[in-house]
């Protein structure tokens, strides 16, 4: 496990990607900043032109539970997406790059390099949650956003970790796509798929009964007045993560790989 966990991080640091995913959850961190900036003052923001004249916010508080709120539900909804992408590039660039076969040809047995490649994206996704948390706190101080309590920042950055967690579980099937796929064409597709869908089982009110949906509905996307995902949803969310790294590595371990 030691030596597929260090091939695993030395194939990413190598790579571009970690940069771009972390790029995306500075853009999203200081797009919330921005929110939040707009919300403060809007008369100031549409002075400085970051807000038209005839616009209207509501749904969120220019305070600190408002702006970790707000940054739960970006990594909840947003985070479908990058953790998406970074479970089929772990698994979809063997086969797009033809490594596939030499990299089943180690002695090093197939579970334990499909193991190695969840955890390099679970702790891949940690981190960005973490990059988007720090970030958020930083922002937030210099927005000086008021009623600052370390009860309400710390259950504000456990909801944030929370979301990401859940949403990275739910990218376990992607793997699976990717490598019955052999490549990224599938499960990109797969990906847009389920995004598409979560957002319309949402919004029909059946979103917690759908994995992909209950990580926005968790953070609160769904507004005021709506019930959070009970335990029935957040096992889903278990149920669905277990059950596509299960799939995953019984793939690996059944399938043809000589095509």
């Amino acid at each position: 496990m030691r030596e597929a966990l260090w091939a695993e991080l030395l194939k990413a640091r190598r790579s571009r990607l970690p940069w771009i995913t972390a790029l995306a959850f500075t853009i999203a961190a200081l797009v919330c900043g921005m929110f939040m900036f707009i919300l403060a003052d809007p008369a100031r923001a549409r002075a400085l032109g970051l807000l038209g004249g005839k616009a209207q916010l509501s749904g969120a508080s220019a305070d600190w539970p408002g702006y970790l709120a707000l940054l739960a539900q970006a990594v909840a909804i947003g985070g479908l997406g990058v953790y998406g992408l970074i479970a089929i590039w772990l698994f979809g660039r063997e086969f797009s790059d033809h490594t596939a076969t030499d990299l089943l040809a180690l002695p090093t047995s197939r579970t334990t390099i499909v193991a190695a490649k969840f955890t390099i994206a679970a702790l891949w996704a940690l981190l960005l949650a973490v990059l988007l948390a720090a970030l958020g706190l930083g922002i937030g101080a210099l927005l000086a956003l008021p009623a600052w309590s370390a009860p309400a920042v710390l259950d504000g950055l456990a909801r944030i970790l929370a979301a990401a967690a859940l949403a990275a579980l739910t990218t376990t099937p992607l793997a699976l796509a990717a490598s019955a796929g052999r490549g990224y064409l599938a499960a990109v597709g797969v990906l847009f798929g389920i995004i598409f869908a979560s957002q319309i089982i949402a919004a029909l009110g059946y979103g917690a009964y759908f994995p992909w949906s209950v990580p926005g509905l968790y953070a609160g996307i769904a507004g005021e007045g709506q019930d959070p995902p009970g335990p029935a949803g957040l096992l889903l969310v278990a149920a669905t993560g277990a059950i596509g790294a299960i799939a995953t590595a019984a793939w690996w371990n059944r399938a043809d790989h000589k095509r």
